[in-house]
């Protein structure tokens, strides 16, 4: 099976037409309006091919309406389950914008040592001003570096790896 990555899940129905509430796991609940082709996590039968027909934002949800599932009782038992796409149909992204999916995993090197491995990327907190990357140093510890130019200098997706600079203070 190709790479899978979880855009959202099903929350609830939504009325009687087969339309459901998705908690979206996107920064952009409007890139659900591009959306051509989900994959449903159908449990013991398998991932099912959905096709969107139609997606409107809803607060903080989205609505979902699939081609082919015009009634509730046909979508009701996936309440709970997860909406995929694979690495073909995620979206574009802007230069200097990363799947957090691709940046986990990543090893990190300094520039003050760029040949010695200094950790890897365990996490990416989402603040409201910049990402945070949690790194796991070799020994086990963790450091949090903020996803700034001043310390991101280099960001390799393909080969696994970051490049940063330690600001004064991080290692504290």
């Amino acid at each position: 099976m190709e790479d899978l990555y979880q855009v959202g899940s099903i929350t609830q129905t939504h009325g009687i037409r087969g339309e459901v509430k998705v908690f979206p796991l996107t920064d952009d609940i409007s890139r659900f309006k591009n959306m051509k082709n989900l994959l449903l996590d159908g449990g013991k039968d398998g991932y099912i091919s959905l096709e969107v027909e139609n997606a409107r934002p809803q607060k903080n949800l989205v609505i979902l309406k699939f081609k082919g599932i015009d009634n509730i009782n046909d979508i009701e038992k996936y309440k709970g389950q997860g909406l995929y796409v694979t690495k073909e149909n995620r979206v574009e992204l802007k230069d200097d914008e990363y799947f957090i999916a691709d940046l986990i995993g990543c090893e990190v090197y300094v520039d003050t040592d760029a040949d010695k491995k200094f950790g890897t990327i365990s996490d990416v907190m989402e603040t409201g001003a910049n990402d945070v990357y949690e790194i796991t140093l070799e020994n086990g510890k963790t450091v949090l570096v903020p996803a700034i130019k001043e310390c991101i200098l280099n960001v390799d997706i393909e080969g696994g790896r970051v490049d940063i600079h330690l600001l004064e203070g991080l290692m504290d």
